[in-house]
């Protein structure tokens, strides 16, 4: 080995993050956005979007950016949350990540190992597996190791409850016209006759062979859920999306064994244990973990392993522009969920062709902040400083 490959590897190895900042930043979103939470009176619509930005910067000048989110209410916490443990990560090696992730996850211990916690240090977690990449020159995805550079992808944002019929359709040939391969549809109406005519009608818009999910954002008891699975049986969808309150494992499992139509869930747990309890009971077909909600890329690859090793497929919710090198990683064929809220935080933009989701071949995420973002932020704390 050469004196300078040697070089290079001491210091390597001597990294250390000096500089951390973290961002509150309000996304807004251009319309109102309705689901089944909001027909119930659980929710109001939806706004905007507060996404939690980490920024780490070490003694040699690598960097990495990561981001965690929160929709409704939660944002601050997590900014607060966030500003609290980051100078844990002053003076650490950016290589040692696992370590890390139990650092910061100790220092809030007292608030718990899952939720609005973890979700904070999701944001330092992908930052750190961003810089790393960087520091490999290789894209998230080939650092992981890929099994593919394109992942199936669907669209969601289209088909919102609040979205009248007709501007339905209009929103699946667009889709389609961008090379988008799925659609799902937010299922979950009061009157359970809207939802199958809606389906129905959008099934025969794109034919019986084209990519179809439904959604019920967890509004549906035991009994309404049977029935309406049932329903749906017809409509040859790839999946049924939380039929069911998120925490009925064995509720999820009873569906998922009896009907043909795989059923999906997952999306809103937010630990590894939570997932291995679903996993256990065989409560998904489709697993639908979310990395930020999880911790970060650290836990989500334990709960993808899990996955893989009960022969689980994959479907990652939300934030595509972490979730297509995740996806990209898993062994068998995932599906990635398309949604274009946060694409203006971003100068880069993800592409789609044939039904599928480019993986990008760029260092990292591949992904840079735009100038927008500045007016968006409403907080920002820095620890350390900068080389």
């Amino acid at each position: 080995m050469s004196v300078q490959s040697n070089a290079h590897l001491k210091s390597a190895d001597n990294d250390q993050i000096a500089w951390v900042k973290v961002s509150s930043v309000f996304l807004p979103l251009s319309n109102p956005i309705s689901d089944a939470k909001v027909l119930t009176g659980r929710q109001k619509p939806m706004t905007e979007i507060t996404i939690l930005v980490a920024e780490i910067e070490t003694t040699d000048g690598h960097r990495g950016m990561g981001f965690s989110y929160s929709k409704r209410a939660g944002g601050p916490g997590q900014f607060a949350h966030a500003k609290e443990i980051a100078p844990a990560l002053i003076g650490e090696n950016p290589s040692d990540i696992a370590k890390l992730w139990t650092k910061l996850c100790w220092a809030g211990a007292s608030v718990g190992r899952s939720g609005l916690s973890t979700q904070a240090i999701g944001a330092f977690d992908v930052a750190l597996w961003d810089l790393k990449a960087k520091r490999a020159n290789l894209s998230l995805a080939r650092l992981l190791g890929a099994h593919r550079d394109s992942v199936r992808c669907y669209n969601t944002s289209g088909g919102f409850l609040h979205t009248p019929l007709e501007q339905l359709l209009h929103n699946t040939d667009m889709s389609r016209e961008k090379g988008i391969g799925g659609i799902k549809l937010k299922v979950g109406q009061p009157d359970c006759a809207i939802d199958l005519h809606r389906v129905a009608t959008v099934r025969k818009h794109l034919g019986d062979d084209f990519p179809l999910m439904v959604d019920a954002n967890q509004q549906w008891d035991r009994p309404t859920a049977q029935r309406m699975c049932r329903r749906f049986e017809e409509f040859n969808l790839i999946w049924i999306e939380e039929p069911l309150d998120c925490y009925d494992a064995e509720g999820h499992a009873a569906l998922a064994q009896q009907f043909d139509t795989p059923i999906a869930t997952g999306e809103m747990l937010t630990s590894v244990t939570e997932h291995a309890e679903f996993i256990h009971k065989r409560g998904a077909d489709f697993l639908m973990p979310d990395a930020p909600r999880v911790g970060g890329i650290t836990p989500y690859l334990k709960v993808a392993a899990m996955a893989e090793q009960a022969g689980l497929m994959l479907a990652p919710h939300f934030a595509m522009e972490l979730h297509v090198h995740l996806a990209a990683a898993y062994p068998t064929e995932p599906w990635v969920e398309h949604f274009e809220w946060m694409e203006p935080m971003f100068n880069e933009r993800l592409e789609t062709r044939n039904g599928r989701m480019l993986v990008p071949t760029r260092p990292g995420l591949g992904l840079s902040l735009s100038e927008q973002v500045k007016a968006w932020t409403a907080q920002t704390a820095e620890v350390g400083s900068r080389p």
